[in-house]
């Protein structure tokens, strides 16, 4: 009968090899070809008379509020 170890330890390498940003956006460019995106779907503006029932939590509501973009 075999003996199977309980805990098997891999060795991990010293350090992983540094890639350049050249090479992370050559890697990139090869695989761009095999990625399909959806097709965007056309929306069509909405009244503002029709848009209802959307509801902000007070904590969201306060935190968009202090933001200098939107509120403060």
């Amino acid at each position: 009968m075999a003996v199977i170890p309980k805990h098997v330890v891999t060795p991990r390498p010293a350090e992983l090899p540094h890639e350049s940003m050249e090479t992370l956006r050559g890697d990139c460019a090869r695989m761009a070809p095999h990625w399909v995106a959806p097709a965007a779907a056309a929306s069509a503006p909405v009244s503002p008379a029709l848009i209802h029932g959307v509801r902000v939590p007070p904590a969201s509501a306060r935190l968009i509020d202090g933001m200098s973009e939107y509120g403060d």
